[in-house]
């Protein structure tokens, strides 16, 4: 049985990636200076045909049950980077262990670019 899979007296209770890849966006935003989630080549061709909800935040669950995301962001140009950068890391990973029970070995953050607030 995976981590992110538990059993009961009432049956089994799966969370899928998309889960753990929502829960990360709205941490990932809720840190002044982040403008958005990033993209990457499938999100982008997801909301050119109208799929809105496709998230560019990946998620891997391995068999040793060590969950690693991965969130591409924008930032607000004028915030220290590396600042908001571990802001996001740990608001993500409060966030999961909090709403899933999941044990977080990486989160990486890849700055994709600088916008203005």
């Amino acid at each position: 049985m995976n981590r992110d899979e538990s059993r009961n007296e009432l049956g089994v209770l799966r969370i899928h990636k998309n889960v753990i890849s929502s829960i990360a966006s709205i941490a990932a935003t809720e840190i002044e200076g982040v403008k958005r989630v990033g993209r990457d080549l499938k999100s982008g061709l997801a909301e050119l045909l109208g799929k809105k909800f496709f998230s560019a935040i990946k998620v891997d669950i391995s068999k040793n049950e060590e969950v690693k995301v991965q969130i591409p962001l924008i930032i607000k140009y004028g915030y220290n980077i590396p600042e908001i950068a571990n802001r996001v890391q740990e608001n993500v990973r409060l966030a999961l262990e909090k709403m899933s029970n999941l044990s977080i070995k990486e989160i990486n953050v890849n700055v994709q670019g600088i916008e203005r607030g």
